[in-house]
């Protein structure tokens, strides 16, 4: 039994076919490869997102050692700022690997960036994509945190399962023959338990109980591990929500992930159909999270902070226990509708608000009321009459963003006579340009 080299790393799989299960997940992987840089590639960066100790970093490893890449890889704590980016991870992009050979660009635990202590940080990487010549790899444990927001649609995302214990006692048994050491099954079992799918934490317990002891009991088990507070994505906090069996693992699936309340709000209100077929447990799934909403929305107004356990109780049990009878069922949980539906407006948002603040400067008036009672007005105008909406552009100096969002199809149309009116405007004055 070697002590030298830390297990998980001496075991790291060194092929595609080492990693423990997520076959759909390799093939996608591999597919994006192949076809990376071709006209039918959409994507010059893949997310992929997953559980902690599933494998996303090993296939990646695994893939460059077996497709011949030459891989380039930071951690959170190398590619935090700007500025690390822009010099280290931008110079790799944008320069070929060894011997012609291809990179892969490896931004590990992206989800480690903080929005505001590193500041730019998610715009580097955005940039980052825009400009490689290689294949960028993100990995996360939750792509849907609101600082990544911004990546996902600019990269393939790809899911990875959680492992389930047997894959996870598989590899144990496999470590456990090639280190000749003495184990049996109920104490595999209840480190593969305790891990709850993350390999990279059960294979650490596995060192530790096998090198104090020399060989692997379940007593031993029970004595040297310990359970682990850990985070859920998402879409597997709502699995243990809506399969729960008591109340209490009902309430505790809402705060093992790291939603805010509006987003928690916003996931149930989208998955409630999802996972309810029955119209009438549909019915008594909203009528609970309505319940919350009320609680929800008096905390907000007066501050009464004990009346979260009462929306806790209505979001949790009370959508959960909505069900007329207890059946596991595995529903697939995907990120809402609504929120792509921002994130890809977002733009649009932000220009028409600019828009308004530009109006509203010169209209003497407020930006709510250019919003509600000028825009919609303005729109008829520049989708029906362009020319009278050049001059109104022209008029209140309007720039092409704003046309474009005004005007949709009819832009260019207005865009064409305001650059024809300026160039009368310039000859009529004289104006010879040097």
């Amino acid at each position: 039994m070697s002590a030298k080299v830390p297990w998980i790393i001496k075991y790291r799989p060194k092929t595609i076919e080492e990693v423990v299960d997520q076959e759909e997940a390799k093939e996608q992987l591999l597919n994006w490869l192949e076809n990376w840089g071709k006209p039918s590639s959409k994507f010059k960066a893949a997310l992929l997102h997953g559980p902690a100790g599933c494998g996303k970093t090993s296939l990646v490893e695994a893939v460059a050692r077996s497709k011949g890449y030459q891989l380039f890889e930071m951690n959170a704590s190398d590619f935090r700022r700007k500025s690390d980016i822009e010099k280290i991870a931008k110079v790799a992009a944008q320069t070929s690997g060894l011997s012609s050979k291809m990179k892969i660009i490896l931004l590990d635990e992206v989800d480690g960036v903080n929005a505001k202590a590193d500041e730019g940080g998610i715009e580097a990487i955005l940039e980052l994509i825009n400009i490689t010549k290689n294949p960028v790899i993100l990995t996360a444990n939750n792509p849907y945190s609101a600082n990544l927001r911004p990546l996902l649609q600019h990269a393939l995302v790809i899911q990875f399962k959680r492992l389930t214990e047997t894959n996870v006692i598989h590899a144990l048994r496999r470590i456990c023959q090639e280190e000749k050491i003495e184990c049996n099954d109920e104490g595999l079992k209840e480190i593969a338990r305790r891990s709850e799918g993350d390999l990279r934490s059960a294979i650490n317990d596995l060192q530790a109980v096998a090198e104090a002891h020399g060989r692997v009991t379940l007593e031993l088990v029970k004595s040297l591990t310990t359970y682990r507070d850990r985070q859920y994505a998402p879409y597997e906090a709502l699995q243990q929500l809506f399969n729960a069996k008591y109340l209490f693992q009902a309430k505790d699936a809402l705060t093992s992930t790291d939603l805010d309340y509006d987003e928690l709000f916003l996931w149930l209100n989208e998955h409630i159909p999802t996972y309810y077929e029955d119209p009438e447990e549909m019915y008594r799934a909203y009528e609970a999270l309505s319940r919350a909403d009320v609680y929800y929305g008096r905390i907000r107004k007066s501050g009464q902070w004990d009346l979260l356990s009462y929306m806790f109780d209505m979001m949790g049990p009370g959508v959960a226990f909505a069900r007329k009878s207890y059946k596991y069922r595995w529903k697939p949980f995907k990120a809402p509708a609504r929120k792509k539906m921002l994130s890809e407006t977002k733009r649009s948002r932000e220009v028409r608000e600019a828009l308004a603040e530009h109006l509203a400067s010169r209209l003497l008036t407020s930006k709510a009321t250019v919003k509600n009672d000028v825009l919609p007005f303005l729109r008829i105008i520049f989708n029906y009459n362009p020319k009278y909406a050049a001059r109104i552009a022209k008029g209140y100096n309007l720039s092409e963003e704003h046309i474009n969002w005004l005007a949709g199809g009819k832009a260019s149309e207005i865009i064409g006579y305001v650059k024809k009116a300026s160039k009368q405007r310039e000859k009529a004055k004289g104006y010879k340009p040097i």
